[in-house]
């Protein structure tokens, strides 16, 4: 492929030789209060700022300018919710109208500009239009994902220190619902920070009795309340605050910016995602994630789009059609999950018949992202759909595609295992432990060159340290994303795992995921994972835990024999994989990430804390059992 000429390379090019002007031509398609001084301030480098002096109001932009400017009435959120249910638009004007609203709700509660909210919140658009208010005033939200154990939002709130917490009384998850209301009750109480007022949302699924005097209703704050208009603030001021598990066990509040972020998620819009203004674009994902940050509320709004909220899961709800349903009945032309989600579907559906009982006409592309994607999953949804699929790479501290097969500049042949280029500001390098490039298809540490582009985290709440040691510290002048990859000599990335799931097998270094191509592209295999574990012969050796699809004849047996003799053919002897079981399903934390570092502890036999991300406890007793039926986790 001759990336030289091509429009992508051009455009490229400019982001990394002519970065302000570049990124300033971005920043003039979004209304600015205030004109910047700097478009990149570097004065207290490697903490670097987009748009400095500039003033912006990410809720104008992502709101009321499309009414002014002729889409009022345009949808602008679908709420889709099988789990009640229902079904309910929201114009740009309404949506604009419920904000302003709500924005005064909040003022009316001393929430000031500046203030820091949490949002503990279900799927619901009420989500959306708490975090939009909060930028409307200028106070800074934290979502924290709905139905997390009291300690963690605990945690959350000693670590982000709420003058407010917005709360609904439950979640919904198949057959059953959740009460929030007794966990944020417990986290209030178990946190240090005292939070003295909450504005709680009464669904007709579970009401809840509210705490006099620091409880108040949500219906009944916003019929008191006098819609707030949008205050302008420094475009490096913080947005939001979204925390991310940290290997210490303490949370990481990732910081992002108004006016950057804005930028940053627009020109991703168009140029990762081929996204106009009135399409449909669609990311099945949760508020509680950075994805639906940054492609279910703010990007897609930014752009113009009508965005979809999805109250239920790939399958079940009522089946694996559940996505297709979603895509035919709302026109969908873009749709982003996490290929979790499509592992899931091909289990139930390996043969994808529900795909032809709905109209996709309107559907153009599939995106993937949120784990490592295996290309057994890429080539059966492409198979399947007959669209593009396209896998991208980024990060929860990014905050937007960084590696991707940029749709809106040109499509570029897929490779299955690869998310392809890095995007525009993105410039990536590869590094052994020593901080020298490694030789392409070689694997090294991934890391990207500072300063960052726009709409990447700006610092960790209130620890600029801790933002120096966690990521800028190993490799002075880079960006350390704790991945393990490399890069082919196309130029494509290929993000292979998390450094320490690299793991060495008597001295050469091997990465799990590509052991896990070649597991996940047998016949019977719906997913899989391979962790590294103790030997006191070789140092470390890979285990393979597989989860097989649904109508599966074959004995487990005869499946690993068939495995083992399979890594052997394509990766070779040096592998030294040997250990396969067959496991009923895989740990995971609620967004779809496979908990392979805490299978690792268990397999060694070492302490481990359950992550409170999980999605299921009772699957890490399920992988004990497996694990020692091999002689591990003793």
């Amino acid at each position: 492929m001759n990336m030289s000429a091509s429009k992508y390379a051009e455009q490229y090019q400019r982001s990394l030789s002519e970065p302000e002007i570049f990124w300033a031509e971005q920043a003039a398609k979004l209304r600015w209060h205030k004109p910047w001084s700097k478009v990149l301030d570097d004065s207290k480098a490697p903490f670097y700022r987009w748009f400095a002096g500039a003033e912006f109001n990410t809720c104008y932009n992502a709101l009321d300018r499309h009414v002014e400017e002729g889409r009022a009435d345009q949808v602008a959120i679908t709420y889709d919710s099988p789990l009640t249910n229902s079904l309910k638009k929201f114009t740009y004007r309404e949506l604009r109208d419920e904000v302003a609203l709500f924005a005064g709700a909040l003022r009316a509660n001393g929430v000031k500009r500046g203030d820091l909210v949490v949002i503990y919140m279900p799927m619901v658009p009420e989500a959306a239009v708490a975090m939009l208010a909060c930028a409307r005033i200028g106070a800074v939200h934290s979502v924290v994902f709905g139905g997390f154990a009291a300690p963690e939002l605990a945690k959350r709130i000693d670590a982000a220190k709420p003058v407010l917490l917005v709360s609904a009384t439950c979640g919904i998850e198949p057959g059953r619902v959740i009460d929030y209301k007794p966990l944020l009750d417990q986290a209030i109480e178990l946190a240090e920070h005292k939070v003295t007022r909450t504005i709680i949302l009464q669904r007709p699924q579970r009401e809840a009795a509210l705490i006099a005097g620091r409880d108040v209703d949500w219906q009944e704050a916003v019929e008191a309340a006098q819609p707030a208009d949008c205050v302008p603030v420094a475009s490096t001021d913080p947005l939001y605050v979204l925390y991310t598990s940290g290997t210490t066990g303490k949370p990481k509040g990732v910081v992002r910016d108004h006016g950057g972020h804005a930028v940053a998620l627009m020109y991703s819009m168009k140029t990762v995602f081929d996204t106009n203004p009135g399409d449909v674009f669609w990311a099945a994902s949760d508020v509680g994630w950075v994805v639906g940050h940054s492609y279910i509320v703010y990007g897609p709004l930014l752009q113009g789009c009508t965005t979809i909220f999805y109250e239920g899961k790939p399958v079940g709800t009522p089946d694996a059609g559940a996505f297709w349903r979603v895509i035919s009945q709302h026109g969908v032309k873009t749709f982003f999950t996490a290929p979790t989600a499509f592992r899931a579907i091909k289990k139930e559906d390996p043969e994808g018949k529900l795909i032809g009982q709905y109209d996709l006409s309107k559907f153009k592309t599939l995106y993937l992202a949120g784990e490592r994607c295996d290309p057994d999953t890429i080539l059966w949804a492409q198979d399947k759909l007959k669209v593009p699929v396209i896998d991208n790479w980024w990060q929860t501290e990014l905050g937007w595609s960084a590696i991707a097969n940029c749709q809106g500049l040109e499509l570029m042949p897929v490779k299955p295992g690869s998310a392809a280029v890095p995007v525009p500001g993105f410039e990536f390098a590869v590094l052994d432990n020593a901080g020298t490039p490694v030789k392409d298809d070689d694997i090294g540490n991934v890391v990207i060159k500072l300063p960052l582009p726009p709409g990447t985290l700006s610092t960790m709440w209130q620890n600029d340290q801790g933002y120096h040691d966690n990521y800028l510290s190993r490799y002075p002048g880079y960006y350390l994303t704790g991945d393990a990859g490399y890069r082919d000599t196309d130029g494509y990335l290929w993000i292979m795992s998390r450094i320490d799931d690299i793991i060495n097998v008597a001295g050469h270094r091997l990465s799990t995921g590509a052991m896990e191509e070649v597991l996940s592209s047998h016949p019977a295999v719906a997913e899989c994972a391979v962790i590294g574990v103790a030997d006191a012969l070789k140092g470390q050796l890979p285990v393979g835990l597989v989860v097989l699809k649904a109508g599966v004849t074959k004995s487990s047996e005869e499946i690993v024999r068939e495995l083992v003799e399979r890594v052997r053919a394509q990766i070779g002897a040096v592998a030294a994989f040997k250990q396969a079981t067959v496991i009923a399903r895989l740990p995971k934390t609620r967004s779809g990430k496979v908990l392979r570092s805490t299978m690792r502890s268990i397999a060694d036999s070492q302490p481990h804390t359950v992550p409170a991300t999980i999605d299921d406890p009772k699957s890490l007793e399920e992988i004990a059992t497996a694990l020692q039926a091999l002689g591990y986790a003793k």
